[in-house]
């Protein structure tokens, strides 16, 4: 029996095949215009379907990495800092890192593009089919020592299973918590024997993350599984943010 179209958009959409239903009108037309064969015509129609699946489980992991912006490496300024480690950047970016269970350490002077490459490497790791986790370091550890039992061992979860996690701004506070503290302990150990990426920004040189965490033994462990499989990149030079910041003033003047 011929099922009219309205029949075949109702089963479609029990079906939620919502890509098929998107381009099936059109792929008729090209159909009936150029004759074109039911294979070619059939195998159109389910790329349409994998292409709408493939988009909307991109949005998906977009949306629950945390990120709050979309940015790339093509939107980054490098002639403002020629000294930046650029090639090491886009290494980073290739996501060859996520593959082989190694980390990033994005060390430098405040304003010099760490969020961003960070954020940018993140981003692409969500649009090539990877599990991401971006927070702002401190504030995450703050909720951390705040929260019950139950939303302590959410928290934990969501640190340890993406296949990437950003700690954005980590020791921007100089000091965190106790409780802070342990967890950054707990989720550098299992990441580091689970295989799981991640990506650390800070100001503050490496040398002196004993004295944030008030424990010197508790960083030589924490930076001993950070730095056996990591890239380290030092970022020098001037700010962006007072960058822009000025351009504001003289374009106000």
């Amino acid at each position: 029996m011929t099922m009219s179209m309205i029949e075949i958009e109702r089963a479609l959409r029990a079906l939620r095949l919502s890509g098929v239903r998107a381009t099936l009108d059109t792929r008729i037309l090209q159909a009936q215009a150029t004759q074109q064969p039911f294979l070619e015509t059939f195998s159109l129609i389910l790329q349409d379907e994998l292409d709408r699946r493939r988009s909307r489980l991109t949005e998906r992991r977009y949306q629950t990495s945390g990120l709050d912006e979309r940015v790339t490496l093509q939107d980054f300024d490098w002639r403002f800092n020629p000294k930046l480690p650029r090639q090491a950047c886009f290494e980073l970016h290739t996501l060859k890192f996520i593959t082989e269970g190694s980390n990033g350490l994005i060390i430098g002077k405040p304003g010099t593009g760490k969020s961003h490459i960070a954020k940018a490497v993140a981003y692409q790791a969500t649009l090539h089919g990877y599990n991401v986790r971006y927070v702002e370091a401190d504030s995450a550890f703050a909720q951390f020592g705040l929260a019950s039992p139950d939303e302590q061992d959410r928290q934990l979860k969501d640190l340890l299973e993406p296949d990437l996690l950003v700690l954005d701004d980590m020791f921007l506070a100089r000091r965190i918590t106790d409780a802070g503290a342990e967890l950054l302990q707990t989720v550098v150990h299992r990441r580091y024997k689970l295989r799981r990426s991640i990506v650390v920004t800070s100001n503050r040189v490496v040398q002196d993350w004993g004295k944030y965490l008030g424990d010197n033994t508790m960083s030589t462990t924490i930076l001993d599984r950070l730095m056996h499989r990591a890239t380290l990149l030092e970022f020098e030079g001037n700010s962006y943010r007072l960058k822009e910041a000025a351009a504001r003033i003289a374009r106000a003047a």
